[in-house]
């Protein structure tokens, strides 16, 4: 819901969504940097994943105890103690001197992630006019794999041409998130504007897959879809950094992290073409380029083809964008306005949980199969789900809304 004309000469939907991006940056910084982690503390390509995944295990956490908070205490407040979390991970990175600072910087990124991504969400459709909701639904998408994206970048050309590398990314971040911190000090509070009256105080019970009745004929789809989407994205912000080191001898950081800023990048061009093909379309066939990009990118692995793994790259982030927006939109639109965040953070868990679960198995896998062999069994697995998704859920989503 629009400010009121009170707060008219506030920020809108635009800043809201730049809160988001530099929030959701944060968690992909360490991208490029897991190489150099690996030089100086000495630990096993598993021990990324694991890492890693204690990221994604903090965001579903979150989600499934808190992900309905900003609906009973409001937007601006989950937003400050989100990009908290945040600026005390990039403490933690920046004072790292062995792997405890490394899961704890990891595991409150992902606090700050889980509290970010429905609340955030929801405050960026909030704000929008009803004449740009189209716009503020692309907004907070884009921000969301936009901002993922733009951490590796940052932190790989920083690597690569500014000194002390595994510092420098993190202060600017904590600059970053200051600025932040300001605009969020700015925005209007969206969920007194839609009470009207103040807001009833709840005693917080851990909310769980909360799903209201309205919103379930469309979550099963969208969450199937997240979840595959999401497995690729974990691959490249987890593993393909090695695999460009090891494999392809391509061991400049700012590579590695223009080749994951690039996977983000087709993900928001993805999510720029659901609004011209519509929600019923976009899913099945985000799926289905999705496939396309899990093939390429298992033939750049078999081959090892730097310029394979660029178009599997491409493809996969398009495929991703567009499940993914179709995804959110539905949910969004589905959820009524007083459990909007907690349903959106439940779609948020699907979606984390494929970044953790599969990502997890690569590194086991490493062990035993070595990086190029476990990346090819996971890229098979990835692929077999994503077209599933893509050929059978959306029939039963269209028998679904034609039920009663």
């Amino acid at each position: 819901m629009a400010a009121d004309h009170g707060t008219r000469s506030r920020p809108g939907y635009p800043a809201a969504a730049g809160v988001f991006a530099v929030g959701m940056a944060g968690a992909t910084l360490p991208t490029p940097l897991y190489g150099l982690y690996q030089a100086e503390i000495g630990f096993s390509e598993l021990m990324v994943t694991v890492v890693f995944a204690v990221y994604a295990v903090g965001v579903i956490a979150v989600l499934l105890t808190a992900g309905d908070w900003s609906d009973r205490v409001g937007r601006r407040p989950v937003l400050f103690c989100a990009l908290g979390l945040s600026a005390v991970a990039d403490l933690c990175f920046l004072f790292e001197g062995g792997l405890p600072l490394l899961f704890a910087g990891r595991l409150l990124s992902g606090f700050s992630v889980g509290l970010l991504s429905g609340t955030a969400t929801a405050a960026v459709l909030e704000l929008a006019p009803p004449h740009r909701a189209a716009r503020a639904g692309f907004a907070a998408t884009a921000a969301n794999m936009g901002g993922l994206g733009c951490g590796p970048l940052l932190a790989g050309l920083l690597a690569r041409y500014a000194p002390d590398p595994l510092r420098l990314p993190f202060v600017v971040h904590l600059a970053l998130l200051a600025v932040a911190a300001v605009v969020v000090r700015l925005l209007p509070e969206t969920v007194a504007a839609r009470a009207g009256e103040p807001r009833p105080r709840h005693r917080h019970r851990p909310q769980g897959m909360a799903v209201p009745p309205e919103a379930r004929a469309v979550f099963a789809p969208a969450a199937l879809a997240a979840f595959a989407g999401f497995s690729l994205l974990g691959l490249f912000t987890a593993v393909v950094p090695s695999f460009l080191a090891q494999t392809l001898k391509a061991d400049d950081l700012a590579v590695a992290g223009a080749v994951v800023f690039s996977l983000f990048l087709a993900s928001t061009a993805g999510q720029s073409l659901t609004g011209r093909l519509g929600v019923r379309r976009s899913l099945p066939a985000g799926c289905l380029t999705l496939v396309a990009g899990l093939l390429l990118v298992g033939a750049s692995l078999a081959a090892e083809s730097l310029p394979l793994l660029l178009a599997g790259t491409l493809a996969g982030g398009l495929g991703q964008g567009l499940a993914f927006r179709a995804g959110l939109a539905s949910v969004g639109d589905a959820a009524p306005a007083g459990h909007r965040g907690g349903t959106i953070s439940a779609f948020f868990v699907a979606a984390y949980t494929g970044l953790t679960l599969p990502v997890m198995g690569v590194g086991a896998l490493t062990l035993w199969l070595g990086l190029r062999n476990a990346g090819l069994v996971f890229t098979a697995a990835v692929t077999v789900l994503a077209l599933c998704v893509g050929l059978l859920l959306p029939r039963g989503a269209r028998e679904g809304a034609a039920g009663p």
